[in-house]
Formats: structure tokens, sequence, C-alpha cells
């Protein structure tokens, strides 16, 4: 139920900082306005159908599977890469490396290892150009898959609707790719607050770990 906790923290927050720009909009008069029905999520398989209006309407489609595919791409080249380079330094191939990404923009490691050797693999991450932009991915698109594929497991499992994951999805469906909902994401958990967020069990920061 941990994971339930923190979707329903996250969600109550971004409510909450939702609810006071409501309420200084209305202390402006305004036109009338229509009430939108409630978005409803359907979780499947491989994608959830969020959507509103008559029943007949098809709703946005998020293809996971998709998302996870991309995801998985990136995962591999960087783990791969890290494993080349303990082979290379004739490390132990069950040393366990953690890669960050500093205030600068550089990559940091983190590992039991000769400071001396720990640095040349460090400078050996930061010059190569592809593993710093799969790096780069990753840190984007990792944590909002993970939230995006949480939230539509416990609506399926409970059915626990998420404020975020429908404050993420665009109604229409070339809007709604991974890169389009991360970037939505990041949106929202700036406008939380990051110490709002993280309460609520998300990560604000990301790290990819090896033989963790």
């Amino acid at each position: 139920m941990s994971l339930l906790t923190s979707l329903i923290g996250a969600g109550t927050a971004f409510q909450q900082t939702t609810g006071r720009q409501a309420q200084a909009r209305e202390a402006r008069p305004e036109a009338a306005e229509t009430t939108p029905e409630p978005r409803r999520i359907d979780a499947g398989d491989d994608s959830v159908t969020i959507g509103g209006g008559a029943p007949s309407r098809r709703g946005p489609q998020l293809s996971v599977e998709q998302y996870k595919s991309s995801v998985g791409q990136d995962h591999a080249f960087v783990r791969d890469t890290l494993r080349h380079k303990l082979a290379e330094y004739d490390l132990n191939p069950a040393t366990r490396l953690n890669v960050e990404k500093q205030d600068g923009g550089s990559l940091s490691l983190k590992a039991l290892m000769p400071e001396n050797t720990r640095q040349q693999i460090e400078r050996d991450l930061n010059n190569n150009r592809p593993f710093r932009e799969a790096f780069g991915r990753l840190s984007v698109n990792e944590p909002t898959l993970s939230f995006v594929d949480t939230a539509m497991k416990l609506n399926e499992a409970y059915g626990v609707s998420n404020p975020v994951l429908d404050q993420i999805v665009s109604e229409n469906d070339q809007f709604n790719g991974l890169q389009d909902l991360a970037h939505r994401y990041d949106n929202v958990r700036r406008a939380v607050g990051s110490e709002q967020f993280e309460a609520a069990g998300n990560r604000s920061d990301y790290a990819f770990s090896l033989n963790a």
C-alpha cells in the first residue's frame, strides 16, 4: 500500500496547489462556464484510456509498452557501457556503480574502487557523448514511465483515479508521446514544489545504479 499512499499524496498536493489558483481566478468576474465532465481512467494490459464526454467517444491512449521499449533501449546501453568499463579496468564485474548528474551537468560516479580508477572511469563517461545523451533521456523518461505505470496499475487494482496522471495526459493522442508526458510531469512537479513532491514518495533527482 505504500505506492498507493505515495500517489494519493502527490495527487493531494497537486490538487491543493491548483485549488489555490482556482480560488484566485474566482475572485475576478468571468463569463458563465460549463462544468466539464469528470475524466475516466480505464487501465488495460498495454495502454490506458483516459476520456470524458459521451461514452462513445474514444479517449486518449497511453502506449505504455512502447514507452517501456524506448526506455529499455537507453537503459540497456547505459548498463552495458558500465559493464564494459568494469571489464576494461579489470575490476570485479559485481562492483557497485552509481552514476548521477551534478548541478553543472557533468556526470558523477560513485563506486568502491581505487580513487584514481574511479576518476578515470568518470572522465571516460563524461567524454562519451552517446552515454551522456542516453543517461540524460533516462533521467527524464524513466521516472515518468515509473509514475504512469504505477498509477495505471493502482487504478486497475484499487480503482484509484490519479489527478496528476489526468493533468499530464493530452486529449490529443499526438501529444502523448513519452517526451510530452515527461515534460508535463516535470511541470507538475515544479508547480507542486519539490519538497511536497518528494514527501509524497516521488524523487526529483535521478541516479543509475549497476549491481545495486
